[in-house]
């Protein structure tokens, strides 16, 4: 992932947080903008001195996301909470220290910590033996946290840890789940069980999306922290909490310091004795971010497999004519209309696409009869591609990227999404990569709406491909059990 400009993104993103008196402010940005294109390690007190504190975040829907121009998000609640307590008693506002948030992915936080490009990785994550040699960890010292097996409600029986076996699980990508379901593994293996098969979820899906899927029945087993899988039980209800199946025993969470800042480390531990889960503040905080939260509807049940089922060779055939992986624009279609040819929105879209007639007539596209289950799909592929071509074939762009950003520009037109891409650029991140970057632009232009909208279609794509690949599994083994027979 390119490193950020953090002045650009300090400038432009995080301007809206800070409620500087205006003579003040603008001689606050400019005289220390040199600070953020170097990499530094100080620990707080040197932090102090140079009044900016910068937490590394995880962009996601509940934790840290943009809503037309303000941060909002679990950890961004939980360190303004801490930046409260490091400026009290400071009267004048030229003095006050400020906390500068910088989105990176989740398996850039302990790098981009070591690195200097940051002063706290600001996420939940799980202290292990492998973290440990790297980073120090601020808990408050109290925090236990067991890592427990979710699956969908009625998938499948499991009594105990061992039923795990041969199993898939799928968990969230650099997640400490990977390395103790590798340690159950070796004690399966000592028992002369099969070892579970680890998956670690597509780029881009955090454990809240795994979730989702597991609710939808797309994915069977995942592992997640208790008090993630109790909150998220509240809204997902097709999940179920196994209590009694725990993969990793009274582990703790923590934001992570580097080694050499016994300072920091030292104040973020008395700060989370106020701030942290459980108590009075972290659990209001924490309802409010996730108790609302949307979900992913449900392509895996057997009526929506069928209206899969009907429509998939039409797709795959406007799929081939229009170079994309006919599984995304089913995806699409899937978000659009829940694949319902007689859908009308309140805009006046039309069908299984959602495609407005004005456009289906533009000369670009010439398909009018949008109300015909067949021309609709032709106009919604044929539309897609024209934004593809048109506004992000540039080779810079990775074909994943363009059909990411033809998705985008489809909710929210290319106008929009041309001036996410320049206001990306502008924040020092990259232009050409929707994810962690221009989405992040998208939610300070216009709002949540977009950014949803991409990653429900990434999620049911994801879940489409896994589908996909379970069926053919499924053919698979019919087909060499009846070699064996005959």
């Amino acid at each position: 992932m390119k490193l950020i400009n953090f002045a650009s993104v300090f400038l432009l993103l995080l301007l809206p947080l800070f409620c500087f008196a205006e003579e003040q402010s603008s001689k606050y940005l400019w005289s220390d903008i040199d600070l953020f294109n170097n990499s530094y390690t100080e620990d707080l007190s040197e932090l102090k001195e140079r009044r900016i504190i910068r937490a590394l975040v995880v962009y996601s829907k509940t934790g840290f996301f943009v809503h037309k121009g303000s941060i909002r998000g679990l950890e961004v609640e939980y360190l303004k909470q801490y930046e409260k307590l490091l400026n009290k008693g400071i009267k004048k506002e030229a003095e006050k220290i400020h906390i500068v948030y910088i989105p990176v992915s989740f398996d850039q936080l302990i790098p981009s910590l070591l690195a200097g490009k940051g002063d706290i990785a600001a996420a939940m994550l799980t202290i292990t033996e492998e973290r440990q040699k790297q980073v120090s960890f601020a808990t408050g010292g109290e925090r236990k946290v067991n890592e427990l097996i979710v699956t969908h409600k009625n998938s499948l029986t499991l009594n105990s840890l061992e039923d795990l076996a041969g199993k898939t699980i799928y968990v969230e990508k650099g997640s400490s789940y990977v390395e103790h379901l590798k340690s159950l593994n070796q004690e399966l293996v000592a028992k002369k069980l099969p070892a579970i098969i680890i998956r670690e979820a597509a780029e881009y899906l955090t454990s809240e999306d795994i979730l989702e899927m597991v609710n939808a029945g797309v994915i069977t087993i995942t592992v997640v922290d208790d008090f993630e899988a109790r909150q998220w039980a509240k809204v997902l209800p097709d999940i179920m909490v196994r209590e009694d199946l725990v993969v990793n025993e009274g582990g703790m969470i923590g934001w992570a310091v580097r080694k050499d800042n016994p300072e920091l480390q030292q104040d973020l531990n008395k700060a989370a004795q106020t701030i942290k889960q459980g108590t009075k503040l972290g659990n209001t905080l924490f309802n409010r971010f996730y108790k609302n939260t949307r979900w992913i509807k449900h392509p895996g049940i057997a009526s929506e497999r069928q209206k899969f089922g009907r429509f998939v060779h039409l797709f795959k055939k406007y799929g081939k004519k229009y170079n994309f992986d006919h599984l995304a624009l089913i995806a699409q279609a899937y978000h659009e209309s829940g694949l319902n040819q007689k859908a009308v929105s309140h805009m006046g879209a039309i069908g299984i696409m959602q495609i407005l007639p004005s456009t289906a007539r533009d000369p670009a596209i010439n398909i009018p009869k949008i109300e015909k289950l067949e021309d609709n799909i032709h106009a919604g592929s044929k539309y897609l591609n024209h934004l593809r071509k048109y506004y992000f074939s540039d080779p810079a762009i990775s074909k994943f990227d363009q059909m990411v950003f033809s998705w985008a520009a489809y909710n929210a037109g290319p106008g929009n999404v041309r001036k996410m891409r320049r206001l990306t650029e502008k924040m020092g991140l990259d232009k050409n990569l929707w994810f962690k970057n221009v989405e992040i632009a998208c939610g300070r232009i216009i709002g949540t709406e977009t950014v949803r909208y991409v990653a429900n279609i990434y999620k049911y794509y994801q879940a489409y491909l896994l589908m996909d690949e379970i069926d053919s599994r499924k053919q698979d083994l019919k087909s060499n059990t009846k070699t064996a027979i005959q």
